[in-house]
């Protein structure tokens, strides 16, 4: 089963306060719809645009797309 990695843009001085916020969101999300997610996270990219993603099985994207807008998502590689 291939894993996608659903991602949260922010981008200037505060993004990566921001990011580190959403996924705090995320996690919160994940526990009230009691989902079987595992991988969460946050990262900075460089001193302005950081990221919040989690990942997430290809046949379960669709509704948490449609839930919670991600920026954009990519194929997941560990």
């Amino acid at each position: 089963m291939r894993k996608l990695k659903l991602i949260w843009d922010f981008r200037g001085p505060d993004a990566s306060k921001i990011a580190e916020h959403h996924e705090i969101h995320l996690k919160e999300y994940i526990q009230s719809e009691k989902l079987n997610i595992n991988i969460t996270g946050f990262e900075a990219l460089n001193d302005l645009h950081c990221i919040a993603f989690l990942v997430v099985d290809e046949d379960e994207m669709k509704p948490l797309r449609d839930a919670l807008k991600p920026h954009r998502g990519q194929v997941y590689v560990p």
